[in-house]
């Protein structure tokens, strides 16, 4: 070092100022070159934050430059190697689990929530104290407002063990709010859809995951002899993860499956009209509930949800191939007789139709339910064809809805 100083001392002489220049500049790159070797080498790009110092950045009256940050990395950086540790590299720190919910392989599973639920929770306070109460099942209505009081009375029938949603297919929402329970509601509004269009939007099966069994009741039904608390105790008791009230036996058209019998707690299979059923355990003689008031257990409901068809939006046909999801269908699917309801068949839906070539608005509902039935049947017997042949399997008899 004192040789170099020498030189600069014996070039700083000569009268040639640029030289000079270039001498000084020569000397300082020499000096910078053993400086610099003298120091360990620190890749940035492997530089680790401590989580003070990301609180400390979190800080808005910090005020933190770049430089201040590049100085806190380096001492992070030289303490971790006097340490004896060497900082990893960046694909050893890459996350990638393929478990974890299609679109989150890259998170730790610890983070990762793939449920929800409509618990209403607090703008304020701690969340682990937002609920101190939750409810186990869920029941939904698609309503209009012309249908308001007998919602009412048949949401009464219903504890606080039932979280109550509501679709309104009319868009009228706040003439609800005259009801004290309204307000704990969760109300879901789009104008002139189904019960079953609601149904595919809003209740995956990770959304109402919390729930033991869903409701999906029509609006047009008579609550006067039923008692939600005791219709899960019976579903319970007889392993129902299917299910309906019985239907009040002379109030409108229904199946013999779904009436109700005064004899028992509940039944699994009738006799219906002659030839109607060349299996007993088939519907409509057995493991069959109509679509107009269905209680699905948590499980059920994960694979009925699949098999709803995101444009078939009436449900007709959803009610033959129902026991595709559970099994033995015969006796998962059943008819709750000492709880039972009345079908009101009051035809508020169907208005919402449009009018076409003088038709009533109602006629052309009713059109399209029937075409939808036969589309829904068209498609589950050729995804079952196919799902055989691509098996190389003889199909059987019993593939249709």
């Amino acid at each position: 070092m004192a040789k170099l100083a020498s030189i600069a001392r014996s070039m700083l002489r000569f009268p040639n100022g640029s030289m000079r220049l270039v001498m000084v500049t020569v000397i300082g790159a020499v000096l910078g070159f053993f400086i610099g070797i003298s120091f360990p080498s620190v890749s940035i790009t492997k530089l680790h934050f401590p989580d003070s110092f990301i609180s400390y950045i979190e800080d808005k009256d910090a005020g933190l430059t770049t430089q201040a940050i590049l100085n806190h990395a380096w001492t992070s950086a030289r303490n971790a190697r006097g340490n004896g540790t060497e900082p990893t590299s960046n694909s050893t720190l890459k996350i990638y689990v393929p478990t974890n919910p299609k679109g989150a392989e890259g998170l730790a599973p610890g983070i990762v929530v793939s449920e929800s639920d409509f618990h209403l929770r607090r703008l304020w306070g701690d969340p682990s104290e937002d609920l101190p109460f939750k409810p186990k099942y869920l029941v939904t209505f698609t309503v209009g407002v012309e249908q308001k009081a007998n919602i009412n009375r048949a949401v009464k029938k219903f504890s606080d063990n039932f979280a109550i949603l509501l679709f309104h297919y009319d868009g009228r929402v706040s003439e609800w709010d005259e009801f004290e329970w309204s307000q704990r509601a969760i109300h879901i509004s789009v104008r002139k859809q189904t019960k079953w269009w609601y149904a595919k939007r809003f209740l995956h099966p990770d959304i109402v995951a919390a729930y033991e069994y869903i409701f999906i009741w029509d609006e047009d039904l008579g609550v006067e002899h039923f008692n939600a608390e005791e219709y899960i105790k019976l579903v319970k008791k007889h392993n129902l993860d299917i299910s309906q009230p019985g239907l009040e036996p002379d109030r409108g058209l229904t199946w013999q499956m779904t009436k109700r019998r005064g004899d028992s707690e509940v039944h699994k299979d009738t006799e219906e009209r002659p030839g109607w059923c060349s299996d007993p355990h088939l519907p409509p003689c057995a493991a069959f509930v109509e679509i107009m008031a269905p209680v699905f257990s948590r499980d059920a409901w994960r694979c009925v949800w699949h098999m709803i068809q995101n444009d078939l939006v009436h449900g007709w046909g959803l009610d033959f191939a129902l026991r595709k999801c559970v099994e033995p269908a015969h006796e998962k699917i059943g008819v709750v007789d000492s709880q039972w309801i009345v079908h009101q068949v009051v035809p508020s839906l169907g208005n919402q139709g449009q009018s076409e070539n003088g038709r009533a608005p109602w006629e052309g509902v009713r059109a399209r339910c029937r075409k939808e039935w036969g589309m829904f049947q068209t498609r589950m017997a050729e995804a079952e064809k196919a799902y055989y042949k691509m098996m190389g399997i003889t199909p059987p008899n019993s593939t249709r809805v």
